[in-house]
């Protein structure tokens, strides 16, 4: 821990010293600490869900933060940051840990980072969704190198109507300790996972004269590739260039790839199609968006042979009615999955069609560990993590579900803001291992934040959760209770 500490001072002595050029430099910190206490098996799901990882499972729990970001404006153009944010949770494998470490750098709309940061560039609500399927906040951030346009720019010559945002990261997973103590004997994992992340998003939105009405399309592709398999039958795996190449273009694996990597694509990959149309005139007290993600695991799904499978939404933002400013209900059904059984070798001649299904998304036969890091999902917890398997197995045990979901923020004083969430659950297992009986259950969440008007940067939070049914243990009820100060300092 300390290495890392030391590393970060290091480089803020080595960013250039005060000059003409360099404006305004700030230096962002906080403290927060936090604490859950519940009576299931686990806290509460949406207690840890989508917290990026900070949250340990364990019924009762807590974690210190503290976190510091120093950044400088260097011209109109140009800035730099880098971050560090260390956290202690408990219980937990190795209780004080790295949370984010990164440098950064901005020019105009393009950034460029290095290191583990907390990324979020979904279309959908980070508070009240239930989570971006391809990559959502429900995981500790990735080590990675990431280059972005974070947020919409307008598309040249296309007089304002056309705009644009993306991603490209490339990163490495570093919870193989964790996997070895996690696993239990004879469980199969891959080592050192190779990660990658991409994404397009385009819009078309009246910049100019307000036309109420836009639409977004958006693209996203995850993979897993390289690392090394504990079983030995299936040992390291392709990791040249020019497999880097195969996995980036999803292709089809060289000659020292498994049978299934050179008849499909090399690695585990999953894409979305991202839709979302949008209402909202300049004069309006409201926004509504509805939008569908499409989740696809192969080509059967790239193609729609899994139906309807993915996330489908609705947004209503209420800007001139605080005690309830947002609305967001969301269906999520994943039953499809392009049939039940994948046919990977068979006579196409004699049995012509896309042969794809039992696609059991998050899941993969070389990548046991799943579109998970530290076992906690990538993408949408809705489809529970590995991290819940107390018998020590790797991979997801229920990829079919079927759940609606909603949630409400809003404001109750101008010191007091809430937060609601609500999710009806539904889980029959795999196509190969299906459950005995259905699993059904709900979760819910409600989080109330408080910042005294004396006591600037000041927040007290306050929840109350709860879990019913067998989607998650034996469910049960809990409180949470945290502080956090927060604070700026500027010069030039």
């Amino acid at each position: 821990m300390m290495k890392w500490i030391r590393l970060f001072l290091v480089c803020l002595l080595l960013m250039p010293a005060d000059g003409e050029a360099q404006r305004l430099a700030e230096i962002h910190y906080g403290v927060e600490t936090t604490g859950f206490a519940a009576t299931g098996d686990y806290t509460p799901f949406w207690t840890a869900s989508n917290r990026y990882g900070t949250v340990p499972l364990a019924a009762v729990n807590g974690y210190l933060r503290a976190d510091v970001t120093h950044s400088r404006q260097v011209t109109d153009d140009f800035r730099w940051t880098v971050g560090l944010d260390v956290l202690c949770a408990a219980p937990r494998y190795r209780n004080m840990y790295v949370q984010q470490f990164y440098a950064e750098a901005q020019y105009k709309q393009l950034t460029a980072s290095i290191g583990s940061k907390e990324q979020y560039i979904s279309l959908w609500d980070r508070r009240l969704s239930s989570g971006d399927m391809i990559q959502s906040a429900n995981a500790r951030p990735v080590p990675e190198i990431n280059i972005s346009v974070p947020q919409f720019i307008v598309v040249p010559f296309t007089e304002g109507l056309l705009q644009a945002k993306g991603d490209v990261s490339f990163g490495l997973s570093l919870d193989t300790k964790y996997l070895d103590g996690f696993a239990r004997e004879g469980e199969a994992y891959v080592k050192n996972v190779r990660r990658h992340h991409k994404s397009l998003f385009l819009r078309v939105k009246d910049t100019q004269d307000g036309f109420p009405f836009y639409g977004t399309l958006g693209l996203q592709h995850t993979a897993q590739w390289g690392g090394t398999s504990t079983n030995p039958k299936i040992g390291r795996q392709p990791g040249a260039f020019t497999d880097f190449i195969r996995m980036f273009f999803a292709r089809h694996g060289g000659a020292d790839a498994n049978l299934s990597d050179q008849i499909n694509v090399l690695g585990a990959h999953h894409v979305s199609y991202d839709m979302q149309i949008g209402y909202r005139r300049e004069d309006a007290d409201w926004e509504v968006q509805a939008y569908y993600q499409h989740l696809s695991y192969d080509a059967s799904g790239l193609s729609f042979y899994n139906g309807a499978d993915g996330l489908w939404g609705i947004r209503l933002d209420l800007f001139r009615f605080p005690w309830l400013s947002k609305v967001v209900a969301e269906y999520v059904n994943t039953r499809n999955q392009s049939g039940s059984f994948h046919h990977i070798l068979f006579n196409h001649d004699k049995h012509p069609g896309m042969g794809g299904g039992g696609d059991d998304y998050y899941n993969n036969g070389i990548y046991t560990n799943g579109h998970t890091y530290f076992n906690r999902g990538v993408g949408s917890p809705l489809l529970p993590s590995p991290e819940y398997n107390a018998d020590g197995t790797m991979g997801y045990p229920g990829t079919r579900i079927l759940d609606w979901h909603i949630g409400l923020e809003g404001a109750l004083t101008p010191q007091a803001s809430y937060r609601i969430l609500y999710t009806l659950m539904n889980g029959w297992g795999t196509s190969l291992r299906p459950f005995l009986r259905k699993r059904t259950g709900t979760s819910f969440l409600i989080e109330i934040a408080y910042t005294h008007p004396d006591l600037a940067g000041w927040t007290f939070t306050g929840s109350l959760a709860g879990d019913t049914g067998n989607v998650f243990g034996s469910g049960g009820g809990g409180v949470g209770i945290g502080i956090s100060k927060r604070g700026v300092a500027s010069w030039r």
